[in-house]
């Protein structure tokens, strides 16, 4: 049995918007709605230069049905550069790309070879002698443990099973086609490529279980390298699992403490410091950064007065470390000294005022059904990145350190 290696990839999600900064700058916009489909040229290109015997796709090629054809035929124009190479794709299709919600089609290579979803079907690869075994999504939701209905290994053969799966579960995704990592080992096969979950994850090297995570994040929530990996075999046998860094725009979240900042041009300072070490990452991507200020600090309130200012001071320090680090989203969820809060005499003292009407449930109320009917104004993208809910109480923390800081400072 001869030595190949293969490249395992899941969640392309081509045609999938990333959120972000798009608003901020056209050149930034051209460049983030073109990193999904660059990633995946940058993985046929990888393949293609490392002679692989084959590429597997572990469903969600496409984020959803097109609107057109321009997508499909991307994807089919990438695929026949594998093609040409000699180098067969192999696909099964999961929630996002399921038989029932892709209703368009283009012609792709003889090389491509796509699931069925009735039934789990078996791929040979006999000059390489491989068995891959795989089963598509007829629909969005499967509930089924499709692990179940997979074909016994082929004896004497490399076995390669492909599923797009949540598994064992995951918070961040909804729960389809679950099954263990025992029924998947049960199956006899030496690698399970699976996909559904954006990040990377190992689930077991005996056998080798492994999400590989989406090809390219597509917003602050799917945070860090993103790519595929590359699987060596040698006698029938993994002999190596390594990642494949593809993304062109990662990312990333950073705390920064503020204890030490006396004042505004000091928390940007410690900003462009905790930022410097990303600066490599830039190098090569696109890298767009949510930062968290923290810290119990004397300038709290003036952080806030001013945050259009804050943001752009913070904005020209990533640029000064880098031209492509980019200022994703600025949280302020500092807090002033003890002292601070303490009433102040006047006749009138608005942080005590604040803190009366923040711990009235009336306003509370009102509030938050306030922030529900602007998030349902607002894009969907935009609103699940916003999520007004679950930052309720920063929120609050935020436009009473803004209504401080504009009075003056003087409970600072």
């Amino acid at each position: 049995m001869t030595a190949f290696s293969f490249i395992h990839a899941a969640d392309l999600h081509l045609g999938s918007p990333l959120s972000g900064l798009a608003t901020r700058d056209a050149d930034l916009a051209r460049r983030l709605a073109s990193a999904g489909r660059q990633a995946f040229e940058d993985l046929v290109s990888q393949a293609i230069e490392r002679s692989v015997a084959f590429v597997v796709v572990a469903g969600d090629v496409y984020d959803g049905d097109w609107a057109d054809t321009t997508i499909g035929l991307f994807f089919a124009r990438q695929v026949a550069r594998l093609d040409r190479a000699g180098i067969p794709t192999i696909l099964v299709r999961g929630n996002h790309d399921a038989e029932s919600v892709i209703t368009r089609s283009i012609t792709l290579p003889d090389s491509v070879h796509v699931f069925p979803a009735a039934r789990a079907g078996t791929l040979r690869l006999d000059a390489l002698r491989v068995a891959i075994h795989g089963r598509s999504f007829q629909g969005r939701a499967v509930e089924e443990n499709l692990s179940l209905t997979y074909p016994a290994a082929v004896p004497g053969w490399f076995n390669l099973g492909v599923l797009h799966t949540s598994c064992t579960g995951h918070a961040a995704h909804e729960t389809y086609a679950p099954c263990s990592v025992a029924d998947l080992a049960a199956r006899g096969y030496e690698y399970w490529a699976l996909g559904h979950i954006h990040e990377y994850a190992e689930l077991s090297r005996d056998p080798w279980i492994v999400f590989p995570g989406n090809l390219q994040g597509r917003s602050v929530r799917e945070c860090g390298e993103k790519g595929a990996v590359v699987v060596d075999v040698a006698d029938g046998r993994v002999t190596g699992v390594s990642r494949l860094p593809l993304d062109r725009a990662r990312f990333e979240r950073i705390a920064v403490d503020l204890a030490a900042a006396a004042d505004p041009r000091g928390a940007v300072e410690a900003v462009e410091a905790a930022l410097r070490p990303l600066a490599a990452v830039a190098a090569r991507r696109l890298l767009l950064v949510r930062v968290h200020l923290v810290g119990t600090t004397r300038a709290h309130d003036a952080l806030a007065a001013d945050r259009e200012t804050l943001t752009a001071e913070i904005q020209a320090a990533a640029h000064r470390l880098h031209e492509d680090i980019w200022l994703e989203r600025l949280k302020i969820e500092t807090c002033r000294p003890r002292a601070a809060v303490e009433p102040s005499g006047a006749a009138i003292d608005p942080a005590a005022l604040l803190a009366e009407l923040d711990r009235d449930p009336d306003f509370r109320t009102k509030a938050k059904a306030a922030l529900a009917e602007i998030g349902g104004r607002i894009p969907v993208t935009a609103a699940a990145e916003a999520d007004f809910d679950a930052e309720f109480d920063a929120l609050c923390a935020e436009a009473e350190a803004l209504v401080l800081g504009r009075l003056g400072g003087r409970h600072c």
